[in-house]
């Protein structure tokens, strides 16, 4: 796993998808974790940790490595938030919280969160790779690494909409359904920061395109209303955009949203 500052572009050419890659203070006090084209983020509040999304089962290793990177450990951990229960962003869930991490999710994505193959996206997914063939090595990276292979979980405490969250960082947490029913997006005020998980990214797995995007109707229910959440994601009005594939946009929500709204959905 290598570690690299907010300026630097650490995943290049296609080879290197299935690396690990850490990316410090891309908000204050907010880490970002790649690995095969996937995001997670530490957020780091006196030495308390939230964990948000949880990559896939052999990104564990690389999680130790960016804690210790950070001066952390795993005893630090003290809660994962899902964005949603997409496989992707699952992976890690069942061994942490059989270490005794509390995990967070929406009420709406535990059917997903038990059965993380069994979920319905807008169009089928078998289609995509014949008309978008460049997205090819990421959703090989992803095979490689453990997407197949995630366990489910049925423990987790409610996520509401409007309410901050009482674990390290204080997050707020905000709906923004279409992705998944449940997906919700982290507000941190403080630092100027949103995690917006799959609503909004800043390269589509499906399709391999880049720049702010709603992820393709391969794996998003409802597009229209995913298009519809990008209102409450301009209304956080936050300079770092941190998203759950591709790398964080440092410009702002509102040139982030209005890219995506003209790039429509695949």
């Amino acid at each position: 796993m290598s570690t690299t500052t907010p300026s630097e572009r650490p995943l290049g050419a296609v080879q290197r998808r299935q690396r690990a890659v850490l990316r410090l203070d891309i908000a204050p006090g907010v880490h970002m974790l790649q690995h095969a084209s996937t995001n997670a983020y530490l957020i780091d509040d006196g030495g308390a940790i939230t964990l948000v999304d949880a990559l896939f089962p052999s990104s564990h290793r690389h999680l130790g490595r960016a804690l210790a990177a950070i001066g952390r450990s795993p005893a630090d951990v003290r809660a994962l938030v899902l964005t949603h229960a997409h496989f992707d962003h699952l992976g890690m869930a069942a061994g942490l919280r059989d270490a005794g991490v509390p995990i967070w999710l929406h009420p709406a994505d535990a059917p997903i969160a038990a059965h993380p193959y069994s979920y319905r996206p807008a169009r089928p997914r078998l289609l995509y790779p014949l008309r978008f063939p460049a997205a090819l090595p990421i959703l090989t990276a992803m095979v490689n690494v453990g997407a197949l292979g995630v366990q489910g979980i049925r423990e987790h405490t409610a996520l509401e909409h409007g309410t901050t969250l009482d674990v390290p960082g204080a997050p707020r947490v905000l709906a923004t359904p279409g992705h998944t029913d449940g997906h919700v997006a982290l507000h941190l005020p403080d630092r100027d920061a949103v995690i917006v998980g799959d609503a909004l990214v800043t390269l589509d797995p499906y399709t391999a395109k880049t720049g702010p995007r709603v992820v393709a109707a391969a794996a998003t229910n409802d597009p229209e209303l995913a298009l519809a959440s990008l209102d409450v994601l301009e209304g956080t009005r936050a300079k770092a955009v941190l998203p759950g594939h591709g790398d964080a946009w440092l410009e702002g929500i509102g040139g982030a949203v209005a890219a995506a709204r003209a790039a429509g959905v695949d």
